[in-house]
């Protein structure tokens, strides 16, 4: 096939640098003059030297690259407004109305600005935002020391997502608000606290079984061993006479006290975390904010990435890292170290361990630089550098006995695989209806990855990355295995490289047309696979769900426009149907300076009969019951997404295995998911989350909520012991990665056959940074991952789903467990039918 680069061609770049578009920096064509106000907080934050150059350009490659030929103008200025207050602004409850009025003067001058390389207006709307942040934090230190606040009694009801809602009027509505929120949160804290009325229970059990001795022991399992100390001094005056009922009484009061002295120093430490992190603030961290908001108004997808996330991107696309192999975490001000990566140079140094603090760093024979109350990610860029080179860190371990003992110890940065992100494969072996044993091939695909030389980090072009590569090394290994058919699960992949997708599906097919992209003007070009060797030519399954995106969509699409896969899934993909391009800022500006990238999008893609996935994304052969179905995800959830259309078919010859036998394959399955027991788990789980839905506020009521809390308890419990009941399922599993593809023998078996499938909350774990663990570095709100987070980060957001599965417990993968049965359904019928190709 044609490759296509992942980088913009340099040459006749430069001849979009009109003198019109690159004019000297004036001010803005208005007879007002913005003032911002003197910041509360200490420091300003200023443009930095290239800031307004980035900036100017950014805007330029969008005006005249994004794939839309949406401009740069007033209208574009106006939504850039809006979604850069709502990015730093969400759930509006910071900026007032007259902050917004007096921003108002920016709504059709910010594009004038772009285009003159100011940035100002960006940094002095910021500036504002941390004003209230400081703000909102003085009030949160001063409500947190009234008492009478913390009363749940009343029949009120919180809406947590504001998102839609109005801003408040003046600082005053703002401070009712934000005592609503602590109250809201002080609540969510105190229902994971054991209550009182357990505590009270536990005591007079003990009491009436003449079991006082047990009581210290079991209030410390309770509660803690802190609560317990001071709860049994209270329960020592009964030796003064007093009744039981009063020095029950006495006890609980202090319990309460404890519980309210916990809480309060949560949320008060929670704030203190987030006042930090924005303290640290610099001009990078608000051209990211900036920037990213004028690129997402044009597509979501559409990015601009600064220095730190376009390193991290790129380990993500090559799956690795130079650096030292450790997982580190933000605590109050200190960098701890969280977890060792397997064969990184820290855990084979054995000189680190996990909760040892990292104090300062030093590049080499250099000085050291203290790093603590240093934002993560900055301590991450000192810590990773080139294979090879030396890194020398200052310590407090974590098993010293006084927290100001240090230790220096030097390492030698080196690659770190990410192997646990690359492919991988298992080999399914489970009785069929007739309790004859059935041998299934199973491929897990997280992503799209393949060498990409983009970021800081420089890599070894001799080593390259490819999907392709790795996959078609499993499927020989599965086929050696003789397996009766292959399920490639795409669940959780969503996207990456186009090319790979391209050739992926050209192991399934012999040549023709993969995919069509449409450019901006109108011309379209079509992706085919031209080798016709075919790796893989059995029975095959494609998993797909809401979270199946982009290349994902792709692959998943031919397959199915071939006649080649069975796709089966939630009832569509995630809809991303465009293609974007990663431009380095530095390679324009005729530097080597790191100066982040512009991720924009530049094509649109359909699928070889002509549709696109924009939108509608990829509907399965065969729709299975899934709670991300009841969850509200994918591409029409996204603001300014790009609308569906379709195109002229290409010519290609259709393999034709699924239709002639999908009807029975159909009623097979529908008839089994209408008995089966964990499906009707899934479809009372999608009503319970649609009715969360549907009720967009939590009552204040602290009995209503615990109720709700045991309810939700009871409810897990009992599925948790119809699974204990179950007992471990027959049959077994074999997983191998590609270390193992090639081997004499493969590992033994897995012990647990059952695979967790729980639903999870969106996001990452917060405060947390792996010296180079890939991760996307904005949530959709614009706030930054990876050591800084939005104020009230923790508690309950609006997307509360109520509690989740015990993991302790192995969920059962209804899907996975419904495809097994559905794909050797089809390998039988297949056989039977004729015209139909037979299972190699």
């Amino acid at each position: 096939m044609r490759l296509r680069s992942s980088l913009a061609t340099l040459a006749g770049l430069a001849l979009l640098l009109t003198p019109a578009f690159c004019a000297q920096r004036s001010d803005p064509p208005n007879d007002k003059t913005f003032v911002a106000p003197r910041p509360s907080h200490e420091k300003i934050i200023a443009p930095g030297d290239t800031d307004g150059k980035v900036a100017r350009l950014t805007a330029l490659l969008l005006q005249r690259q994004h794939y839309s030929q949406k401009g740069l103008n007033s209208e574009i200025s106006s939504k850039f407004l809006d979604k850069y207050l709502n990015a730093m602004d969400p759930m509006r409850l910071y900026f007032i109305k007259s902050d917004i009025e007096s921003f108002e003067m920016f709504r059709n001058t910010l594009h004038t600005a772009l285009k003159t390389a100011d940035v100002s207006p960006g940094f002095a709307m910021f500036n504002r935002y941390l004003d209230r942040v400081e703000q909102q934090y003085a009030y949160l230190t001063e409500l947190l020391t009234q008492k009478d606040e913390w009363e749940f009694s009343s029949d009120d009801r919180y809406i947590a997502n504001r998102k839609d809602l109005t801003r408040p009027a003046d600082l005053a509505e703002a401070k009712r608000m934000w005592r609503d929120r602590f109250r809201f949160e002080y609540l969510a804290e105190k229902l994971n606290l054991v209550s009182e009325q357990e505590v009270e229970k536990l005591v007079r059990e003990k009491w009436e079984q003449k079991k006082e001795g047990e009581l210290g022991s079991a209030l410390k399992d309770k509660v803690g061993k802190e609560k317990s100390t001071e709860l049994l001094k209270a329960l020592d005056s009964r030796s003064t006479g007093a009744s039981n009922d009063r020095i029950l009484q006495e006890m609980l009061a202090t319990y309460r006290r404890l519980q309210h002295e916990e809480v309060v120093k949560t949320i008060h430490r929670r704030y203190s975390r987030v006042l930090r992190a924005y303290r640290d603030y610099d001009s990078d961290d608000v051209m990211e904010y900036y920037l990213t908001a004028l690129a997402a108004v044009y597509d979501p997808h559409s990015d601009f990435m600064g220095r730190a996330e376009l390193d991290n991107f790129s380990i993500s696309m090559n799956l690795s890292l130079f650096g030292i192999g450790a997982v580190l975490q933000s605590e109050d001000g200190f960098c701890k170290i969280k977890e060792l990566m397997p064969a990184g140079p820290a855990a084979k140094s054995g000189k680190l361990k996990p909760n040892d603090k990292i104090v300062a760093v030093a590049q080499g024979p250099g000085d050291f630089v203290d790093v603590v109350d240093m934002k993560l990610t900055k301590v991450v860029e000192q810590i990773r550098g080139p294979k090879g080179t030396h890194v020398r860190l200052t310590i407090n371990p974590a098993d010293a006995p006084d927290p100001s003992v240090r230790k220096e110890i030097e390492l030698v940065r080196d690659e770190i695989k990410l192997e646990d992100q690359e492919a991988k494969a298992r080999i399914l072996e489970f009785p069929d209806a007739e309790g004859k044993t059935q041998k299934l091939g199973f491929i897990d695909l997280p992503s799209f990855y393949a060498s990409f030389a983009v970021g800081s980090q420089k890599r070894d072009e001799s080593d390259n990355k490819s999907t392709t590569t790795d996959v078609a090394r499993l499927l020989k290994r599965l086929i050696k295995e003789n397996v009766s058919g292959v399920i490639l699960d795409l669940r959780h992949n969503g996207g990456g490289s186009l090319e790979e997708a391209i050739n992926l599906t050209g192991l399934f097919i012999k040549k023709g047309p993969v995919v069509q992209v449409r450019n901006a003007d109108d011309t379209v070009e079509v992706d085919e696979d031209v080798d016709p060797r075919v790796a893989y030519d059995g029975p095959l399954m494609v998993l797909t769900s809401r979270f199946s995106a982009s290349a994902s969509e792709i692959l998943a699409g031919a397959l199915q426009d071939y006649g080649r896969a069975l796709i089966v899934g939630d009832t569509s993909t995630h809809g991303k149907g465009t293609v974007q391009q990663v431009i380095q800022l530095n390679r324009l500006l005729g530097t080597s300076t790191n100066l982040g990238a512009v991720k924009l999008t530049i094509r649109k893609f359909y699928r070889a009969s002509g549709d696109s996935t924009q939108l509608k994304g990829v509907i399965p052969d065969v729709v299975l019951p899934s709670v991300n179905d009841a969850l509200e995800v994918g591409e029409k959830e996204l603001e300014h997404a790009l609308p569906f259309d379709t195109i002229r078919p290409a010519s290609y010859d259709k393999l034709d295995r699924i239709a002639p036998v999908l009807a029975q394959v159909r009623l097979l399955s529908e008839k089994r998911v209408g008995s089966d027991r964990d499906f009707d788990y899934v479809k009372r789980e999608m009503t319970r989350i649609k009715k969360l839905r549907e009720d967009k506020s939590y009552s204040m009521n602290e009995v209503k909520r615990r109720q709700e809390k045991e309810d939700n308890k009871t409810r897990l419990e009992a599925r948790k012991k119809e699974l204990l009941a179950r007992g471990e399922p027959p049959g077994k599993i074999i997983e191998f990665k590609l270390k193992d593809a090639e081997a004499p023998t493969l590992p033994p078996p897995l012990q647990k056959t059952n695979k967790v499938a729980s639903v999870s909350k969106h996001g990452g774990r917060i405060g947390e940074e792996r010296t180079g663990e890939t991760k996307d570095s904005k949530d959709k709100d614009g706030a930054v991952a990876g050591g800084d987070a939005k104020a009230g980060e923790g508690a309950t957001d609006g997307d509360d789903l109520g509690p989740l599965p015990d993991e302790s417990v192995q969920e059962v993968d209804a899907t996975l467990e419904e495809a097994k049965r559905i794909l050797l359904d089809f390998v039988r019928l297949t056989r039977k039918e004729p015209g139909v190709a037979v299972a190699k």
